[in-house]
This record gives C-alpha cells, structure tokens and sequence, in this order.
C-alpha cells in the first residue's frame, strides 16, 4: 500500500485501505466452525405443567462460516388427551419422527456466542393411535352407544419456519429457543378417525410450536472458538 501512495496511485491505495480496514472489522470462520449436539426440552416440560402431549428430540447442528447451520432432529412423540366436552380419549402412541432443514445466523460477523436465527424444516413421521371410550348417545332414538378405535396407523409430512436466539450460557453449554410456524403437506387418513396428534407437529390443527433447546458445542477448527481475523494484508502495512 506504501509503494502504491509512492507511485501517485492515491485510488488504489485508498481502495486497499478499505478492505483491509474491513478484514481488520469482521471476524472470518472456518468452513467448518463448530458441531452442536441438543435436547429439545420445551413440550416435556409443558406436559409437566399440565399438556397433554408432548415431542422431545436430539439434534445436531452443523455450524458453517457460523452462518449457515444444516441440521437433523430425531425424537418420539406422545398424548394422552379427553377433549372438554367430548366423550372419548385419544392415546397417541410414543412413536417416532425426524427432521431435516437448516438455520441461518443474521450475527455471522459476530461470536458465535450469540446467534440470531431463522429456520426451515422439513419434518416427517410414522405413528399408531387409540381412541377409547367413545361415549355416543342419540337422543331423538334414545339410544346410547360405548365402543373403541384401537389400532390406528397414520403418517405426516409437513414443512416449519421458524425465528429464534442462541446464547452461550457456561462453557461449551448453550440455550436456545425458536418460535415456528407449521403446516401440513400430507396425512394419511383412517375411515374411522382421523389424527388429533403427530409427533414432532402437535395437534394436526395447530399453525405454531416451540422449542427449547439445550446444546453442548463441540469446536471443529484448530483456532480457539472466537475466530481469527484475517491479518495477511495487513502484515505488510505500516
């Protein structure tokens, strides 16, 4: 940069100030920046409270150039539910479902430490279910009738997206909460019944979820986990 102010060619010199003051400014990641692994805790700890059903999954979390995050979900999904004013009990199975999507962090020139996110998933699953003591009574004939549905089968895709933060909180430890919006591409139906639950969805009439998510971060790069600027330029500036 000091030959170019020497030579007259003050543009190129400014041009190359500028760069190097924004080399100098943003953090530069590795491709692969690190590996976060988690627990989805958000509807067990509902259910706790009083919910009547409840997904729970582990995922992993791919962190490149910490901005974008392809990642996987895998749990199982449950319910046990007697809707008010309703004569019957719906049991959904523990059964099991995955997702596939990715994150994209909008605090990529930050540590990623912090991270503010949006997410798209793609989210399928298998499941059985029972609906017991149906209780049906018709009053013009006076006739009352109790019977059970048992041994459902069902399947679900649907597709989420979703806003959410990550916060480092001691160490390698994280939490991290999203707000998602869904809806369902598929269900296959019963002539009987139909799905009140999908694990890892909720209730097939609901548009919202959330999670909360515990992750242990595991660093993928030889650097330490703040990433080093890139000072190449700079070594040969005054």
């Amino acid at each position: 940069m000091i030959q170019q102010y020497l030579t007259g060619d003050s543009a190129a010199a400014v041009a190359e100030a500028r760069k190097d003051s924004l080399r100098r400014a943003y953090k530069r990641y590795p491709l692969i920046t690190d590996l976060s692994v988690g627990i989805n805790v958000a509807e067990p700890l509902f259910m706790a409270f009083g919910q009547s059903y409840a997904s729970a999954d582990i995922n992993a979390t791919l962190n490149m150039w910490n901005r974008l995050q392809p990642t996987i979900e895998l749990g199982l999904g449950w319910a046990k539910s007697t809707p008010d004013d309703l004569y019957f009990t719906y049991r959904g199975k523990p059964s099991p479902y995955f997702k596939v999507g990715a994150n994209y962090n909008f605090l990529f020139k930050s540590s990623p430490d912090y991270q503010a996110i949006v997410g798209i998933r793609l989210g399928y699953s298998t499941f059985g279910y029972d609906v017991t003591d149906v209780d049906y009574s018709n009053g013009y004939w006076q006739e009352h009738t109790a019977f059970d549905i048992k041994g459902e089968h069902s399947s679900a895709l649907w597709g989420e997206a979703g806003v959410g933060l990550k916060v480092r909180i001691a160490g390698p430890l994280a939490l991290g909460w999203m707000i998602r919006y869904h809806g369902i591409f598929n269900y296959s139906k019963n002539e009987h019944s139909r799905p009140w639950f999908i694990p890892g969805y909720g209730p097939r009439k609901s548009s919202l979820g959330f999670s909360l998510n515990i992750s242990y971060t595991l660093p993928l790069h030889r650097t330490s986990a703040s990433a080093k600027t890139d000072t190449g330029t700079a070594a040969g500036t005054p």
